[in-house]
């Protein structure tokens, strides 16, 4: 195992937090050899560049689902009355990529596998946030989910648009975990909010990406079915 160490402009060590900070942290799992390569624009085997890149573009994604995750509206559907089933969600902020907040603050590579610590120091507004997922009336609720990677000519950003895709998968598919875990008789529609409660596991299967994730799921509003 070699940990490296990148230039001070690229892998700043992370600062310590300021009086009234908090800061979440999370490990990325990047493969330098990645079989998912499918792209001609993207470099294989990664680079440095591209690794560092990557691995805090992922911990970019998460710690936006974490902090903010989504809004969601629910509607259970029923065959007997010609109504489908549909899961809107909407992502209600997002950690961008160069966000001076989130730091690497330790990497190693083990032959083709790099990994990285990752720190995002929170504002208020955003610790704010966080304490309205650990305080609020929500459950905690596993979800996995499935995405295509995007098959050949995706571009050099489609491992990300298949991990934002496979997350978001995960989160619908807690939504309904605890749908039918708490809802004797099904709902017509709920409204709700949903966020990651830890980083999750990505790995590539079978030509898609798939996640495993645990969750924060608040219900907000529960519409039952009228009866007739």
């Amino acid at each position: 195992m070699t940990r490296l160490f990148f230039p001070a402009v690229l892998f700043l060590l992370a600062a310590l937090p300021l009086a009234g900070e908090e800061v979440l942290r999370g490990r990325i799992d990047i493969d330098m050899e990645p079989v998912y390569a499918l792209s001609p624009e993207a470099p294989y085997p990664l680079d440095a560049e591209t690794a560092r890149r990557r691995a805090l573009e992922e911990a970019a994604l998460n710690f936006a689902a974490m902090i903010y995750g989504w809004d969601f509206s629910y509607e259970a559907g029923e065959k007997e009355r010609g109504l489908a089933e549909n899961l809107d969600m909407e992502r209600r902020g997002a950690v961008v990529f160069g966000d001076g907040r989130l730091r690497v603050t330790d990497a190693d590579l083990d032959g083709a596998h790099f990994s990285v610590w990752a720190d995002y120091r929170m504002s208020a507004a955003q610790l704010r946030r966080m304490e309205q997922w650990r305080a609020g009336q929500n459950r905690i609720i596993q979800g996995t989910g499935r995405a295509d990677f995007g098959g050949r000519g995706g571009g050099s950003d489609a491992w990300i648009r298949g991990k934002t895709a496979a997350l978001e998968d995960a989160a619908r598919a807690a939504i309904r975990a605890m749908l039918r875990g708490t809802e004797r008789n099904r709902p017509r529609r709920v409204r709700g909010r949903i966020a990651l409660a830890e980083f999750p596991r990505f790995y590539f299967e079978r030509g898609a990406w798939a996640v495993a994730a645990r969750f924060h799921v608040e219900q907000i509003e529960v519409e039952p079915f009228p009866v007739y």
